[in-house]
C-alpha cells in the first residue's frame, strides 16, 4: 500500500516551520503495528505555519 506524502510537510529547519500531528498515524507514531514511515515514529510532522 502506497501512501501519499503529506503535502504540508516542510523541512524542519525551514523558516516558519512548526510541528503538526502526523496524518498517517494520527499522532500515535505507529501504523499497522509498525513505526510510521511518514513521521519516523514521532507522531509529528514539520509543517509550514501561515502568516503574512
Amino acid at each position: 500500500m502506497s501512501q501519499d506524502k503529506n503535502p504540508d510537510e516542510v523541512p524542519a529547519d525551514a523558516p516558519g516551520a512548526g510541528e503538526n500531528v502526523c496524518r498517517a498515524c494520527n499522532g500515535s507514531g505507529r501504523v499497522d503495528g509498525r513505526e510510521c514511515a511518514e513521521c519516523g515514529g514521532s507522531g509529528k510532522i514539520p509543517t509550514g505555519i501561515g502568516g503574512g
